[in-house]
């Protein structure tokens, strides 16, 4: 897999730097977890989104600071099934290796 860095920190930014594989890997885990557990409840996902981004420090040594993510559920606001999807989302193994000084 090619990597670069991003054009503001001496590469050339034609590929996804290390840091926004990390970002990726938060969004396909939230989606893979909640599709498993959709499927577990008989519920059809389709047209659910999630968004990822990524801050990164300012200062210091160059670090992810935040990765905010928004997902969208194809579900009324008042589905029995929203607030279990939501937690597996929260969930999910990559979630829950990020150190808690990244803010999600």
């Amino acid at each position: 897999m090619a990597t670069d860095a991003p054009a503001d920190n001496k590469g050339k930014g034609e590929a996804f730097s290390p840091t926004d594989l990390v970002a990726t890997a938060l969004g396909s885990c939230i989606s893979t977890t909640m599709g498993i557990k959709a499927e577990e409840l008989g519920v059809d996902l389709r047209g659910m989104k999630v968004s990822v981004k990524k801050e990164m420090s300012k200062d210091g040594p160059r670090r992810i600071v935040a990765l905010p993510s928004e997902v969208h559920i194809p579900l009324a606001p008042d589905s029995p099934h929203r607030e279990v999807l939501e937690q597996t989302a929260l969930n999910c193994p990559v979630h829950k290796s990020l150190p808690p000084e990244i803010n999600r």
